[in-house]
């Protein structure tokens, strides 16, 4: 027996062994020419393709960025004082990569995968940072919102999922704030949330990962970093490797919240390259492909069909303005690529107004296919409501005289500000939003003060939540407020105010 197994054994190893095909690897090498501010020029690559990775001899590693005839262009990808004039550079023929896949929840990794715990990262799947749009015929229209919790967004301009929603204001009126709010209320909904910081302060991503960690947000979120200290090449595969890692998720059949913050910064960071890389400046002196460097990532973003996976990919960039001026270059082009705008308003943000949302300038061009029923019959008049308010408000602070119905249209805007109102991780379920625009709609605050509106709204929640239940239920299970439920609502609603 043994001595077939041993035959057996050996017929097989020689079988493997003349069956071997020898295939050499080859590389290609070139010599650093010229080497300045992270930018080098290579000689002796006539292959190399866009966005290949480079291997210098020293261990650093570079990006090709730019193809001529004798040479090429790269940027290094980190700030190495290593590289020399003369040194071998080998091609590796392949593009840079990311590793996706469930080894990335809960990390917090550099745009090249790198973990910033000092923990491995043992990854089976890496996908190109720069890949594809997926086709038109690929994706299917967007019909499912993403809760942000935000009353005042969910109602007025709601997300979709699939969707590229521009959140847009100056600096320090809550934008990260906001969309770090939204990642939180994922908690439960099966969303994988991916929060891509571009050029931040190390102490301010320290904070957001602080704020997801204390949340419990973690455990379904990833965290992409590239810090102001990092180079312009990493700052500029920031995004792209975010969205590659969220594209993973997507493709198979998972939602994914992907947020870039912020792509002001992004776009100074390739503009920083291509001026290092003598490309003729343009306006603003942005390259003239500046517009091309954010439509093929945020195209990226979308509701895939079934048959591609049926996962979702939706995008919320950041944009900082200047002086709330959204007419600069890189917020008209970002604007024009997304499917609407969330603009936040500086002397709304002072006025103590959280999230200080500007519904006149935001919009939502997916609008209500994406907003629950139950949403859609609680919130029909409250943009309009809300533009007559700020309107008439103007000519109220010159001390005109206004007439009783004037002024009963100010007080009900100043009780829907007030009641718009939201703290920090402060965010709503749909079921709370839908009971307090109810019971705002059948005027069961009025007499309020504003100030106490947060906390009567709260009381009549809790009210309903231990006394009708069955309403909380019907509105979370069903997305609706049909007929029976709003009875139950109306007369909950009557009850609590007759106390």
């Amino acid at each position: 027996m043994s001595d077939f197994l041993t035959e057996n054994i050996s017929s097989y190893l020689k079988r493997i062994v003349d069956s071997y095909e020898f295939k050499p690897i080859s590389y290609r090498y070139g010599t650093v020419e010229k080497l300045g501010d992270g930018v080098v020029r290579v000689s002796g690559l006539p292959d190399c393709c866009y966005g290949e990775l480079l291997e210098f001899d020293s261990g650093a590693y570079g990006m090709v960025m730019d193809l001529e005839e004798n040479s090429v262009g790269a940027v290094l990808l980190e700030k190495s004082n290593i590289v020399r004039v003369g040194e071998t550079v080998k091609g590796t023929g392949r593009v840079v990569r990311t590793p996706v896949g469930e080894c990335c929840l809960g990390r917090v990794i550099d745009p090249i995968g790198r973990p910033f715990d000092g923990k491995e990262l043992n990854a089976d799947i890496f996908y190109p940072v720069e890949r594809p749009a997926p086709k038109l015929i690929d994706r299917r229209p967007v019909d499912t919102p993403l809760q942000t919790g935000f009353i005042s967004i969910d109602s007025m301009i709601p997300i979709g999922r699939g969707q590229r929603e521009l959140i847009i204001g100056d600096r320090q009126t809550g934008k990260t704030s906001i969309c770090v709010d939204t990642i939180v209320n994922q908690k439960g909904q099966d969303i994988i949330c991916i929060y891509c910081a571009i050029g931040q302060k190390a102490s301010t991503v320290a904070g957001v990962i602080k704020t997801l960690t204390d949340n419990g947000a973690m455990d379904y979120s990833i965290v992409v970093a590239s810090t102001a200290a990092d180079s312009p090449a990493m700052q500029y595969l920031a995004p792209y490797s975010a969205c590659a890692i969220g594209e993973y998720f997507s493709e198979h059949g998972k939602d994914v919240l992907v947020v870039y913050d912020d792509l002001s910064k992004h776009a100074i960071a390739y503009r920083t390259m291509s001026l290092l890389l003598h490309r003729p400046p343009g306006r603003e002196a942005y390259p003239g492909d500046v517009f091309y460097l954010h439509s093929r990532l945020l195209e990226r973003a979308a509701c895939l069909s079934k048959e591609k996976g049926g996962g979702t990919l939706t995008a919320l960039p950041i944009i900082e303005t200047m002086g709330g001026n959204i007419s600069a270059y890189i917020p008209t082009n970002v604007i024009s690529i997304t499917d609407g705008q969330i603009y936040l308003e500086s002397e709304l943000f002072h006025s103590g107004v959280r999230p200080a949302v500007n519904t006149g300038l935001s919009v939502s061009r997916v609008g209500r296919s994406a907003q629950r029923n139950a949403m859609k019959k609680v919130s029909g008049s409250l943009r309009i409501e809300l533009a007559q308010y700020r309107e008439m408000a103007v000519f109220a602070r010159f001390g005109a005289d206004i007439d009783d119905t004037t002024k009963a249209m100010l007080e009900r805007g100043e009780h829907l500000t007030a009641l718009f109102n939201q703290g920090r991780l402060d965010t709503y379920s749909l079921s709370k939003m839908v009971i307090m625009l109810y019971a705002f709609n059948r005027k069961a605050f009025k007499g309020v003060e504003n100030s106490m509106l947060d906390e009567k709204s709260n009381e009549l929640y809790s009210f309903i939540e231990s006394k009708y239940p069955s309403v909380i239920k019907n509105i979370e299970t069903t997305y609706d407020l049909d007929e029976s439920t709003a009875d139950t609502l109306k007369s909950a609603i009557k009850e609590w105010v007759s106390l």
